[in-house]
């Protein structure tokens, strides 16, 4: 009886250790605060908890889906270096960059919708492209029907992604009229080919016009027309971001009509507005998160002041809890829990919030 009683001591000792962790159901359509106590679960510390299908192992991934997210913001794809131009074997470095430290392409599209989907452990990037050049989308005569040109942008994702397929594939071209991809006769056909390839047309206005120094009237003119244009070429596709030309956009509460307006009948609702920027924009669980007002990275070393592709990935390397790192399953949000007060519980609609918290969470110095 001794002996077993001892037995039955110790398993009641074991069961009562553990770090905490919580499990937070998010109402649909509520107001109510997220309520529940985020300590009510206590696993043994060094089994910690893990997300059905999933086995996350907290004290390695620290996963972080209220982190930051780079959108990369890229130009021409060119033969010489320039502050908006990037070789193709500088662009292939960029992209072999991004892989090898652990970040995986998503669309711009589910990013703005909390549809991320990346594996655990890994930081999603978004990469967009403006102004709708040749040099991103061309198209060669083979002789035996068009191919790709593999220097152009398009070409270097393809490749990339046929090289590495967990790497991802998607892309935002924002375009302005006339010529998209200055290609008149390949227009349709290059459209026809990114969306049915997981890449997205984005508006850059009509005729790239600077969105900060017409009328509101022509503000909604260029907008309209853009969208009105592509519906022409792509009568289902629905164009849903807009990327500032220049960067410039009215002030004040004018702002609101690159978000939305009409011009002679046509309409349009933008979901997400891209600035020029200069730096990563926030997790589209957080508090922070405006998609009206985007921010982004420059996709460059040159006269980036401190600001570049680059120079991020060596901030968030020194500041890992900075950015976001996926728990790999769309269906919950796994946050410390330091950040359960900077998360917008009304955008968690049918996703359930995980907390947890790690005995040797040593943050590392932010300077």
């Amino acid at each position: 009886m001794k002996k077993i009683s001892i037995v039955l001591y110790l398993f009641l000792c074991m069961f009562l250790i553990g770090c905490t962790s919580s499990s937070i159901p998010v109402a649909d359509n509520t107001d109510k605060p997220i309520e529940g106590n985020i300590n009510e679960e206590k696993p043994d510390e060094n089994n910690l908890p893990a997300i059905e299908n999933n086995q996350i192992d907290y004290e390695k991934i620290k996963p972080n889906e209220n982190g930051q997210v780079m959108i990369l913001m890229y130009h021409g794809i060119g033969e010489e270096e320039a502050e908006w131009i990037r070789t193709p074997e500088n662009f292939k470095k960029d992209l072999q960059t991004l892989y090898d430290n652990g970040y995986r392409v998503i669309s711009l599209r589910d990013y703005i919708e909390n549809k991320i989907d990346v594996e655990a452990g890994f930081t999603p990037v978004v990469i967009t492209f403006d102004d709708g050049l040749l040099n991103q989308f061309n198209l060669l005569d083979s002789g035996d029907g068009m191919k790709i040109d593999p220097d152009c942008a398009v070409g270097l994702l393809e490749n990339f992604s046929e090289k590495y397929p967990d790497f991802g594939k998607a892309a935002s071209f924002f375009i302005y009229y006339p010529i998209p991809f200055r290609q008149k006769d390949l227009i349709k056909e290059k459209y026809e080919f990114l969306i049915n390839h997981g890449y997205e047309i984005g508006n850059h206005g009509y005729n790239h016009e600077n969105l900060g120094k017409i009328n509101i009237e022509e503000v909604q003119k260029s907008l309209s027309k853009n969208v009105m244009k592509t519906k022409e070429i792509l009568p289902d596709y629905e164009v849903q971001s807009l990327a500032l030309p220049y960067g410039a956009a009215p002030k004040g509460e004018d702002y609101k009509y690159v978000v939305s307006g009409n011009y002679e009948g046509f309409s349009y609702d933008h979901k997400a507005v891209l600035l020029v920027g200069s730096n990563p924009a926030p997790s589209p669980n957080s508090i922070k998160f405006n998609p009206q007002r985007l921010p982004r990275v420059r996709g460059s070393e040159m006269l980036v002041a401190g600001t570049g592709l680059y120079d991020y990935i060596k901030y968030f390397e020194k500041n890992p809890h900075k950015k976001y790192i996926s728990d790999g399953d769309t269906n919950t949000i796994t946050i410390p829990e330091s950040e359960i007060d900077n998360i917008d519980k009304d955008r968690l609609v049918n996703k359930k919030v995980i907390t947890y918290h790690l005995q040797n969470d040593n943050k590392p110095d932010e300077s």
